[in-house]
């Protein structure tokens, strides 16, 4: 066995071997990637900060467009059902259609004409109300006291300018006019969008130079459409699940119209945390105006929280299983970031979206973001060795 020359003290070290070409042009097809990689991100970051400011300015055109996507992904699967057993496309689009506004429309019965009765109980619910707080207000004087006698030492006044703005009413008369041209909009683009299904597939299986995009495309829009239809169909079933628990239990526990806290705990349950929270702040409160004491009062609220904290973590997960589960980071940020943009109709669209873009990751793959930038490529390794390869 050969052993390596040894090097005495003030020897000039042997030069390296020159590298090959080969090897150059590796190296610098890594550097190309990664400067091209980098201009990708800092478009994305830009894209994606501004993004909410044209959504939000052009939401008559976006927001109907975006539902109507999401519509369409839902309504498919059952205008192929009845495709598939000899309903012309027109009329399978259409009756897939008018199954959804049924659907929307008895919720809304359910909910609004017990609503329009507990309606006229509405000022003596508010006194009661207003009685418990100022019960608790006076129980608690002492920090009001403790605030004015601090506003005296830092020299600032207790009065305050309030701005008159418009009443709800107003607000109301104002709005109408922009939600029924959007309503129209999105029914209107969801009905040929669901009809021109079959002619979409058939353009990407059919007009692409290269048969394994052609299939893949078609694989990355079966995956979304089958992802979200099953998930929004589950959580359907999980939340009208949860509906009816609620008002058997409104019903056992006595408040009025049971049916519509039933009908409000499903609808308010298809937005992540917030719509359970909303649903029990309504709860507690209409229990403070009804109830005698307020401990009494907050006990269907407390109910309805313990019910959803085992519909979250017990039922739902074990039901969508893990191809459904989501981050939960990711779940409040699209969540926010939705809201920000289309207000409640986004908070609704956000779980959706997020849906369609994670089944649509998974296909393209998806960018190492945080390894990117402790220097390792923004995309899979495989892909950075074959474009190496490609070059040489």
């Amino acid at each position: 066995m050969s052993e390596a020359p040894i090097i005495a003290a003030g020897d000039t070290p042997p030069p390296l071997p020159p590298r090959n070409g080969r090897t150059a042009r590796m190296t610098f097809a890594a550097q190309e990637l990664r400067l091209i990689s980098a201009l990708v991100v800092i478009l994305g970051l830009g894209l994606f900060l501004a993004l909410p400011f044209v959504l939000s300015i052009g939401s008559v055109v976006f927001l109907p467009l975006v539902t109507a996507l999401i519509l369409t992904i839902v309504l498919s699967p059952l205008a192929d059902k009845l495709a598939s057993w000899g309903v012309p496309n027109v009329l399978a689009s259409l009756s897939a259609l008018i199954v959804l506004l049924a659907a929307l429309v008895l919720a809304g019965l359910l909910i609004l004409q017990p609503a329009i009765v507990l309606f006229d109980t509405l000022p003596a619910v508010v006194d009661q109300i207003g009685q418990r707080f100022a019960e608790l207000r006076n129980q608690f004087a002492w920090i009001a006291a403790a605030n004015d006698r601090l506003a005296e030492l830092t020299g600032q006044s207790g009065n305050q300018v309030v701005v008159a703005g418009p009443s709800v009413l107003e607000q109301f008369a104002y709005a109408t006019p922009s939600v029924v041209l959007e309503t129209l909009l999105t029914l209107l683009m969801t009905f040929f969008m669901v009809e021109a299904r079959v002619r979409m597939r058939r353009r990407l299986l059919l007009e692409r130079s290269d048969f394994g995009a052609s299939l893949k495309a078609a694989r990355v829009i079966r995956d979304v459409q089958d992802r979200v239809a099953a998930y929004i169909l589950t959580v359907t079933w999980i939340n009208g699940l949860v509906g009816v628990v609620v008002g058997l239990a409104a019903w056992a526990f006595g408040l009025e119209a049971p049916v519509m806290w039933g009908g409000l705990a499903a609808i308010l349950n298809f937005l992540p945390y917030i719509g359970p929270l909303a649903m029990t702040a309504i709860l507690a409160l209409y229990g403070v105006g009804t109830a005698e004491t307020v401990l009494v009062g907050i006990i269907p609220a407390a109910a309805y929280l313990g019910l959803h904290a085992v519909e979250s973590n017990v039922v739902t997960p074990s039901i969508l299983g893990a191809r459904f589960t989501m981050n939960p980071v990711l779940i409040l940020i699209a969540l926010s970031y939705f809201s920000w943009i289309w207000g409640v109709f986004g908070a609704l669209l956000s779980v959706p979206i997020l849906l369609t873009l994670t089944a649509f990751f998974d296909h393209v793959g998806r960018p190492n973001l945080v390894g990117f930038v402790f220097g390792e490529p923004l995309f899979p390794v495989e892909q950075v060795e074959a474009d190496s390869t490609a070059i040489a």
